[in-house]
């Protein structure tokens, strides 16, 4: 079975970045992770992604991303270009950076069965609307967040209002020389 891990750059008040790399996509304050990046933090992301993986993308991290990373170089491109994108979307014929997989309004089921098929890791990132729903239904087996040392006071926050309280436990927290902390965790379930 698959295993399905949210990733995501967030800001220490909460705020994900989303959007492509080098754009400002939706984000309030520009590329606000630019400055932080680093060779080292590079090469540990893609460590994280791992060699073979597939996505779980919403339609607005799709179309960002779908506009950037089809030409851009080096490994990172490599294997998001080459994963199966399953894309949350009402508008499967629009989709185009392949491969794809167009999934419809029942987003619970169609990722159980994603889950049960296979045994590439599915990684959710950008796509702050999901996280929500793969919470709720016990979809999420692991979390990652990237910490940049930022407070940005508005823009999207990772975690809705109305989220579903749930319990993590720590797996792993790496520092980087240029700030970025990178925190692991695995979920443990509702609250106690």
């Amino acid at each position: 079975m698959r295993k399905l891990r949210i990733m995501e750059h967030v800001s220490l008040d909460g705020v994900i970045e989303i959007g492509a790399p080098g754009g400002d996509g939706d984000l309030p304050y520009g590329d606000w992770t630019a400055p932080y990046r680093s060779p080292a933090g590079a090469a540990l992301v893609l460590e994280m992604y791992g060699e073979n993986f597939d996505m779980l993308l919403g339609r607005r991290t799709y179309d960002a991303w779908s506009g950037f990373w089809p030409t851009a170089p080096g490994p990172m491109a490599e294997r998001l270009n080459a994963a199966t994108k399953h894309v949350v979307t009402h508008r499967p014929e629009s989709l185009q950076w392949g491969p794809f997989i167009g999934i419809g309004p029942d987003i619970a089921d169609a990722v159980r069965d994603i889950k049960a098929q296979g045994d590439r890791d599915l990684v959710v990132s950008g796509s702050s609307t999901l996280t929500s729903v793969l919470l709720e239904h016990g979809l999420v087996d692991e979390l990652v967040l990237l910490v940049n040392p930022v407070l940005l006071g508005k823009g999207k926050r990772l975690f809705a209002e109305g989220t579903p309280p749930r319990a993590f436990v720590p797996d792993d927290s790496r520092a980087l020389p240029s700030g970025i902390v990178i925190n692991r965790y695995k979920v443990a379930g509702p609250l106690p």
